[in-house]
């Protein structure tokens, strides 16, 4: 049991996940986590600047070409899954008993998302935790057209691994001593990325509540 929990808590560091799976562990958790429900809890955001990051300083030996394109193809496949995933098991989705990998809220948070900003939400829901797996799970609940859908998918991943992993890339070109100063960068974008997670949370609570009350 020890062994599991060691394992699951690498999965959720970005800087176990590029020093000791490498390349390959990079692109299987970014795929997880952009499409596979229970890939919700793994780190995307972080995990995309700081592969960025060592690719910069040496510490992923990889040319930051090839690790851009890897991850936006990862990304595109792991959004194409989630969306088959909706569209085959669509209303069952609704009745699934929660599980520790599995909230109905997350599937209600995404709806509400894409209700808010329509298909764009598959290109910004890239940028918020749970929402960027849950997006294109709602979008084949609902059956969002498949060309359509294609096209927010590419978008929406070429921008997120670019802006993220590019980033990181340029600091650690620009600044390679920012690698000693690792665990306050993950703390810092762990903040950042949730911040938006949390003030979602706080607005569908008073939007429950007030609906209690009536």
């Amino acid at each position: 049991m020890e062994n599991f929990w060691e394992h699951l808590q690498n999965l959720t560091d970005a800087q176990s996940i590029i020093s000791k799976g490498g390349f390959y562990l990079l692109l299987i958790v970014v795929y997880a986590e952009t499409g596979l429900f229970f890939g919700f809890f793994l780190p995307g955001d972080y995990l995309l600047f700081m592969a960025g990051l060592f690719c910069a300083t040496g510490l992923l030996d990889v040319p930051v070409y090839t690790l851009v394109l890897s991850l936006i193809a990862a990304g595109v496949l792991g959004n194409y899954t989630g969306y088959w995933f909706g569209f085959r098991t669509g209303p069952l989705m609704e009745n699934r008993k929660d599980t520790l990998f599995f909230k109905r809220k997350h599937i209600s948070m995404a709806r509400e998302f894409y209700q808010k900003y329509g298909g764009m939400a598959l290109v910004l829901g890239r940028f918020f935790p749970i929402i960027r797996t849950f997006a294109p799970i709602f979008a084949g609940v609902v059956k969002v057209d498949l060309k359509r859908f294609t096209l927010y998918n590419f978008v929406g991943s070429i921008a997120w691994v670019s802006i993220l992993t590019l980033l990181g890339y340029f600091l650690g070109i620009k600044y390679p001593q920012i690698k000693n100063y690792l665990q306050y960068i993950v703390i810092a974008l762990i903040v950042v990325t949730s911040i938006p997670l949390i003030i979602a949370f706080v607005k569908r609570g008073k939007g429950e509540n007030k609906n209690d009350e009536h």
